[in-house]
């Protein structure tokens, strides 16, 4: 029991993302930072003082930095970048760019897809913009989209780092991304023409006639954009890659049209946002993690199907890329393998294919389940909301969609592939 109160302060962090906003949001927007750094300080001096740890503190900030100067850089340089598509959006049009963020999230991560694509894709809707949009956009561009390639999502990167080949993705998750994606496109495709048909018929002409034109601006920054997926693969020594991030979107910032941030609606209030809350979440989270590490066995991972639902579960509420390493080393852990030596990582995706297939699944698309799932998904809300649109709220998103749309979807994956292995 001693073990679960460091614990508290994540699980209060997490209770307040979840209910405070329902209660009083405009309160909520003022004092969540009170409640992100004082889970974070009290953590960290739990951490330092009574675990005597400071070293696993100071890789937990490294791994934070890491993330948010992705984050960060990957939203500015793309904030460069004005597209319009031609006339309002059609229930096609929607699908279309869909997956066309399914595709573009594998060479440019879901978090570069998603901020890409998020702000056209809320111009073309304006005219009927729902929360369901909302919520789409994240299963699909921000989550399961960026599933073939390690630089799709940040789990799938750490595994490559591990020792997975870069190309084991495509080959071995590809039929579970053609299957998830061509279920929610199809679905979404269902719902949207549903509303849009609602809309008057004058409109819909209006809507189909528009003489409007494609329009796309700040090019440039496709190069800032590229070297920002080069620097990811930087790893010594410590920090550069993010100063060269960072560098990157300071350049991109300054040498862009201000008439591009302009009609992009550009702020930096997401991204803050975002930053604030997820220092909170990665240093409180410490503890949790340890728990589920050191307590796997108490979970019963003996078998893919097992590892399937302990990432997915962990991945939904924890952050993805730590649950799917500590997933991948308790299963290699089974087998008398270590995470840490490449040859064993090498031995295990060959002769574990099925365990590695459920970890990098679970980890990638449970990563939807909630906001705090995937980093991407709640820049995006964040910024769907500045721009005066319908976002849910953190329960009514688990409850209304993500139960009810990805959780049938995953329950038939994991009979299908997993259950007998």
């Amino acid at each position: 029991m001693n073990e679960l109160i460091p614990i508290i302060p994540f699980i209060v962090l997490l209770l307040s993302i979840a209910i405070a906003p329902l209660i009083n949001e405009e309160w909520w927007l003022k004092n969540y930072p009170y409640f992100a750094f004082s889970a974070a300080i009290i953590v960290g001096l739990y951490v330092v003082f009574i675990q005597n740890n400071f070293e696993l503190l100071w890789h937990t900030f490294h791994e934070y930095v890491s993330f948010i100067a992705l984050l960060f850089s990957l939203y500015v340089v793309s904030g460069g970048i004005f597209i319009k598509i031609r006339g309002k959006s059609t229930p096609l049009k929607n699908v279309m760019m869909l997956g066309l963020g399914a595709i573009i999230a594998n060479f440019f991560g879901t978090t570069g897809a998603a901020m890409l694509l998020i702000r056209p894709f809320i111009e073309g809707n304006k005219y009927r913009f729902k929360a369901y949009h909302t919520v789409f956009f994240i299963f699909i561009v921000c989550n399961v989209g960026g599933m073939l390639l390690p630089i799709g999502d940040p789990p799938l990167f750490l595994g490559y780092i591990k020792g997975v080949d870069f190309f084991w993705t495509l080959i071995n998750l590809s039929e579970f991304w053609i299957i998830i994606n061509l279920y929610l496109l199809t679905l979404f495709y269902i719902i949207d023409r549903y509303y849009y048909l609602k809309i008057p018929v004058e409109e819909r002409k209006t809507v189909k006639d528009s003489g409007e034109k494609f329009v796309i601006e700040g090019l440039h920054n496709i190069v800032y954009l590229i070297v920002i997926i080069i620097a990811v693969f930087i790893t010594k020594p410590i920090f550069l890659r993010e100063i060269i991030m960072i560098l990157v979107a300071i350049l991109s910032f300054t040498k862009t049209n201000k008439e591009i941030h302009l009609k992009n609606h550009y702020s930096f209030a997401p991204i803050i946002e975002v930053a604030i809350l997820f220092i909170g979440i990665f240093i409180s989270m410490i503890p949790a993690l340890e728990y589920v590490g050191k307590n796997s066995s108490m979970f019963g991972l003996k078998s893919a199907g097992s590892f399937y639902w302990f990432t997915g579960v962990f991945s939904s509420f924890l952050d993805n890329a730590p649950t799917y390493l500590n997933a991948l080393s308790a299963a290699m852990g089974n087998s008398h393998l270590s995470i840490n030596s490449v040859a064993d990582v090498n031995i295990f995706q060959n002769l574990h294919i099925y365990e590695l297939e459920a970890i990098s699944v679970a980890a990638v698309a449970f990563g939807a389940m909630t906001y705090i799932g995937n980093g991407p998904n709640f820049m995006v809300k964040s910024i769907v909301l500045h721009k005066g649109e319908r976002a849910p709220n953190f329960i009514s998103y688990i409850l209304k969609y993500s139960l009810t749309i990805l959780l049938p979807i995953y329950f038939i994956i994991w009979i299908i592939f997993f259950n007998n292995h």
